[in-house]
């Protein structure tokens, strides 16, 4: 059956599940009073107020009744999303949407992200594993007692069942899965010319790695789950207490990961003996990534840390690869069988579609696959109160590899690496793969403790971006972002003799490109040098937007808009479709197109120029800024399907910002109107001078039932700037929290 045929035949088959009705509306009242309130698995009673976008803070007497209650608020706010996500990670897409699943499935199953899961559990400490069955009953009680499951359930045809630690260990693998993933795949589905190894030296030299279209057959179910795991970017900074205006550190993050409606993030803060908290957390996994505790606040953004290898297996290898058999249930049609070939390094990923290697069998060796505790290396974050603390809480920490940022109550801040990695070899790999007899040491592998870290900088802050880190004592990897997001924001705070919240704040909503300066002034120049060219009306209006534009992506900005429309047509008209494909794997696609015009012949690029000018004149829409054509488009995922989209209407919004900028909306090169993939998905601010001074903004909403008021009620907030204020105190937080609810034994 063909992906069209399959698709078409979810879209029908949904709609007769009731796809097409609107569900009625919930206010917030009708949303708290749907919580289950008795019988709870819980000691004593706990306490749990909300604020009026229904941000939680839990009151518990005990850390185990704590555990409990985070499970069933993770449960109430996204309970069909984290059940699709749990399917997903173990390769179960299938039974729920058909055979438009299979793709995916096929992947997790060869890639199998929880095959350490069983030893994991095996070593776990008895208080992690307390904590972590205790987040799962409490999904599972909400789950179970809850009056009305969401509408995703009856749809999809989920069926409830109790959530183990098992199921929580996978989903956590598979969100840590390596980036360079992401990069492998596709550029093993590359037609390789003569030119190759000259391309893969720019990939190597030039900071490249996301973003274009995937190598896989399936590609776009392909690229969908890799942008909901990977952490394609994100920005972080702190700044020292002599360096703020209230006398305190301060801390603030901004993750880049899929743009979508109910969002990766949700909003909590709990208290109880041990753990005290406020922060940013990932829904299923009961652990603040990003926020504070009363001692210190922590960020972070992704390493971009090579934490896997490629291995070319000898023919002579193929007789001692074992196999598995797996069998994928397909909802509405019959099951599929898989085979699987393991190595002594991995799984043999050369076998799945659009990743074959020219014959070669390729085996996947990753961290991951290794048992390592990430869960209790984040309950130690929890009850972290110095750098010490800090670092001693990360150094288990294996994946996603993390630069975590770090503030003080005391003022100080610092930063290390939460990763662990073989000591790679100091050479550039000859290939995306390597020979056996090549692969790195992967007997000791290096940690928080054994890598690169700082604190208390001189400068007074610290600043990551997903940038390349400074030659050290060990490699980290080989593919990442362009430097312009962490040199802005060290102007930024270079520039302020004292930082407050709202510079923070400020910061993480900066639109301006710097690079596109020189890019522009090229555009410019070789406008003016073409006296020849006969220009009309609309071509005149974009050169003039172009000459006062000053490189800022506000969703106002003409200017944005014709430099973006203007680049477009030049790349197309310069560069063929297939270089440009090969370009667009990396992060610094446009500073590699534009090293190709600049170095192209003059002549060919004034003929090119004046016809990207023409189309652009075409493509503008006659009034309107950047934001007409570039959409910060939120949606629940069935609103992006026909006709199933009135369940689950999105919102369609002016976009600011571009793929360079510190406010990231990913979107590939294009003159057509388009929405923003994946970007900035929520943002954190605290002070730690003053346990209430905690802010948080998420581009959609708290509440992932379809219906509820505070389904996409901060999507004008976020494109204001607004954040919601989250205190600490459990007195603020009374006064503050206006609605709550008791959990009862």
């Amino acid at each position: 059956m063909s992906r069209l045929t399959a698709f078409a035949l979810l879209i029908g088959r949904l709609a007769a599940h009731g796809a097409l009705r609107r569900p009625r509306p919930l206010s917030l009242a009708d949303r708290l009073a749907a919580f289950p309130r008795d019988g709870w698995p819980v000691e004593k009673p706990v306490r749990i107020f909300w604020n009026d976008r229904q941000v939680p803070f839990i009151d518990a007497g005990t850390d185990a009744d704590l555990a409990v209650a985070l499970g069933g608020v993770h449960a109430h706010l996204r309970l069909a999303q984290i059940e699709m996500a749990r399917r997903i990670s173990q390769g179960r897409l299938a039974e729920t949407v058909g055979e438009i699943g299979l793709g995916i499935d096929r992947m997790v199953r060869t890639l199998d992200p929880g095959r350490a899961v069983p030893k994991i559990i095996e070593a776990l400490p008895a208080e992690t594993r307390a904590w972590l069955d205790g987040f799962a009953r409490g999904i599972s009680h909400y789950q179970a007692k809850v009056a009305k499951l969401p509408l995703e359930f009856s749809m999809l045809g989920l069926a409830p069942a109790p959530w183990t630690i098992a199921d929580l260990l996978t989903f956590g693998r598979l969100a840590g899965v390596d980036i360079s993933w992401m990069v492998w795949f596709r550029l093993l589905g590359l037609k390789r010319g003569p030119d190759w190894p000259k391309l893969w030296r720019r990939i190597l030299d030039a900071d490249l790695g996301s973003g274009g279209t995937s190598a896989f057959a399936d590609g776009a179910a392909a690229d969908s789950v890799f942008a909901a795991t990977l952490r394609s970017g994100s920005n972080s900074l702190a700044v020292s207490a002599w360096r703020s205006a209230s006398g305190g550190a301060l801390i603030a993050s901004d993750p880049h990961l899929s743009l979508m409606q109910p969002g990766p993030w949700l909003i909590a803060g709990f208290g109880s003996p041990s753990y005290h908290a406020v922060g940013l957390m990932f829904p299923g996994l009961p652990f603040v990534a990003l926020g504070r505790n009363e001692g210190i606040g922590w960020g972070g953004t992704n390493l971009h840390a090579t934490s896997s290898e490629l291995v070319a297996l000898p023919a002579e290898a193929r007789g001692g690869l074992r196999e598995r058999v797996e069998t994928i249930r397909v909802r509405w049609s019959r099951p599929r069988r898989q085979r699987v070939r393991e190595s002594a390094h991995g799984p043999v990923v050369s076998d799945l579609p659009g990743a074959t290697a020219a014959g070669r069998d390729l085996a996947l060796r990753w961290v991951g696959h290794m048992p390592s505790d990430e869960s209790t290396a984040m309950l130690r974050l929890l009850r972290a109160r110095d750098w010490e603390d800090f670092v001693g809480a990360v150094d288990s920490f294996a994946v996603p590899a993390q630069r975590m940022l770090y503030a003080d109550a005391q003022g100080r801040i610092g930063t290390a690496l939460a990763a662990r990695f073989p000591r790679w070899r100091r050479d550039p790999p000859a290939e995306i793969w390597t020979a056996p007899a090549e692969m790195a040491d992967w007997g000791a592998l290096l940690s928080a403790r054994t890598l690169p870290s700082a604190f208390d900088p001189e400068s007074g802050f610290i600043a990551s971006a997903n940038e390349r880190p400074r030659p050290e004592s060990a490699i980290v990897g080989h593919y990442f972002a362009p430097p312009d997001r962490k040199l802005r924001i060290d102007a930024l705070l270079g520039g302020l003799p004292k930082a407050e919240v709202a510079d923070l704040m400020r910061i993480l909503r900066d639109v301006r490109w710097r690079p596109a300066e020189e890019m522009r002034a090229n555009l410019l120049s070789w406008l003016d040098a073409d006296t020849a060219a006969a220009r009309g009306k609309r071509e005149e209006e974009l050169v003039a937007a172009l000459r006062v534009w000053n490189c800022d992506y506000a969703a106002d900005s003409r200017g944005a808009l014709a430099f973006e429309l203007i680049s477009c047509g030049l790349a197309r008209a310069m560069i063929s479709a297939e270089r440009r494909a090969a370009l667009s794997i990396a992060w610094g696609t446009r500073r590699l197109l534009w090293e190709e015009i600049v170095a192209a012949d003059s002549d060919a690029r004034r003929a090119a120029l004046r016809r990207a000018l023409r189309e652009a004149a075409r493509a503008a829409p006659p009034a309107g800024g950047w934001g007409t054509i570039h959409r910060l488009r939120l949606g629940h995922p069935l609103s992006r399907f026909p006709l199933l989209g009135r369940a689950a209407p999105g919102r369609d919004l002016p976009g600011a910002g571009s793929s360079e900028t510190l406010l990231k909306t990913a979107h590939p090169l294009t003159d057509r109107r388009h929405a923003a993939s994946y970007g900035s998905s929520a943002r954190h601010v605290s002070d730690l001078a003053d346990l209430d001074r905690n802010y948080f903004a998420l581009p959609g909403g708290q509440d992932g039932w379809i219906g509820s008021a505070n389904f996409g009620d901060q999507t004008e907030a976020w494109t204001r700037g607004e954040f919601v204020a989250v205190p600490m105190r459990i007195e603020t937080v009374a006064a503050q929290f206006p609605h709550r609810i008791e959990l009862l034994p």
